[in-house]
Parts: structure tokens; sequence; C-alpha cells
């Protein structure tokens, strides 16, 4: 089973914070804050595998639900994820059917993909106590596809049919930048842009997610369709509180 994928079938749009600063500490105070779904991301942040694994376990322990975001869609450092016991994943820049398909591969045993063995060895199977993990490891893995480059546009009809990739999620700046207008998403060409990947990921049946974007709402996103909704990250929310205490003393004591 997978906590994701049953949120999602439930009907509800699931809802994550964004972790860059790779802190356990930060990871578990997240959930008790009362974010259930905490998106580790490997991408961009400093984490290497073992932070990543000590915030998974903090995040499961506080009993919140952990995405890790790996750096790229890379079957070696998937696997390594995968036998960390991640069961969901987020992929960056899939942009044609072939890079979709060598994600799903990468994160299935064979027969259905290519994923390495050594289950006995891997937190996954709690060491090889979960004897049957073999048996239970697909059905346990999520994999969110990253729409992210103009050039995956017209190709996310064929992505969508990939079995093994479950959600496309639309990383507005990043598709932004690939027609010159990165960090600027008021415009109507960006706009336009994750508009037309939306009614795509729509029209081909996808579970949807993204971030903010400057016309819409959070509630707004939802109504439109998407049912995976990334908020506030750690970096951002501690640079927002620090600049405002900092005004407040400031005020206070010159």
């Amino acid at each position: 089973m997978n906590w994701l994928r049953e949120q999602l079938k439930s009907g509800r749009c699931v809802r994550c914070i964004w972790l860059e600063l790779a802190s356990p500490a930060l990871a578990e105070a997240a959930v008790w804050a009362g974010w259930d779904c905490v998106l580790i991301d490997n991408e961009h942040g400093p984490a290497d595998l073992e932070a990543t694994v000590n915030m998974v376990r903090a995040v499961e322990a506080a009993g919140g639900h952990p995405i890790v975001r790996v750096p790229w869609n890379d079957q070696v450092y998937l696997k390594r994820i995968l036998e960390l016991g991640i069961k969901s994943l987020m992929i960056p820049m899939i942009c044609d059917k072939e890079s979709a398909e060598a994600a799903a591969a990468a994160t299935h045993y064979p027969p259905t993909g290519t994923r390495g063995y050594a289950a006995p060895c891997g937190r996954a199977s709690h060491y090889g106590a979960k004897t049957d993990y073999l048996k239970t490891s697909d059905e346990e893995v999520f994999v969110i596809g990253q729409i992210e480059h103009k050039d995956a546009l017209p190709n996310i009809e064929a992505i969508a049919q990939v079995d093994g990739i479950e959600m496309l999620f639309i990383g507005p700046n990043d598709l932004a930048g690939t027609i010159g207008l990165l960090e600027q998403l008021g415009e109507d060409a960006a706009e336009a842009l994750a508009a037309e990947a939306e009614e795509k990921i729509k029209a081909a049946g996808k579970y949807m997610g993204t971030v903010k974007r400057p016309r819409w709402s959070f509630g707004e996103l939802k109504d439109r369709g998407h049912n995976f909704l990334a908020g506030p990250g750690d970096i951002g929310l501690f640079m927002e509180a620090a600049k405002a205490a900092n005004e407040s003393m400031k005020k206070e004591v010159g």
C-alpha cells in the first residue's frame, strides 16, 4: 500500500511542505505542525542519502508521509532511494515517453522493470524481516514525473500512458524558463504554457500536481484539477519569519 495513492483515490487534494535544508529535526517538526506530507528535495537541497533516510525516519516517526524528489532520472540513485524505504518519488524533467519508461523501469523489479535486486539488505524490506517485500514492492511505490520543459507538452499523452508513472507534476518556473521567461510567471506566455500542460494532463486522465503561480490561489488550482499541491518551503518560511522578527526588534531597540 502507498499512503499517497490511497489519499488521492479517496478524492483528497494532498498538500505538502518542501524541505531543502537536510534537517531531520525540521522534518519532524513539520509533521507536528500539521503537514502530513513532506517533500524532501534532493534535486536542489544539500541532503545526501544518510541525511535523507534520517529525515524519512523523522517524518514517519511523527506520523507523516515522505516524498523524495531525486536529483535526476538516474537508475542508480533511484535504486538506492528505494532501498532506503522511500515509497513516493518525484523525478525531474520527464520530457518524453522514453524518459518516462526509464523512470518506471528503474523503480520496479523484473519482470515489470529493471530495478536491481538486493531486497533483504535494505531498509525497505525491514532488513529482510519483511519477507514478502518482493511481492508487495510494486504496489508500495508511487512515481511522480515532472513536466517542466516545453518539449514535454506534445508528449504528455504518451508519457501518461506509461505504466508506473502515476502523477504528472507541473514545474511552472522551469517550464517558463524554456521559453525565456524564468521568474516571470505573470507573463501571458508563461501562464499559457502551464495552462496547456494542465489541460493535456487532465485529458490524459492522470493525477496532477503543481506549485502556486501568480494568477491562482491554491484553492483555485485545486478547482483547476490539481490533486497535489506543494506549498511553502523551510528556507522561505525561515527567511520570512527571520526578516519579520528582525524588523520588529529593530523598531523596539534600533
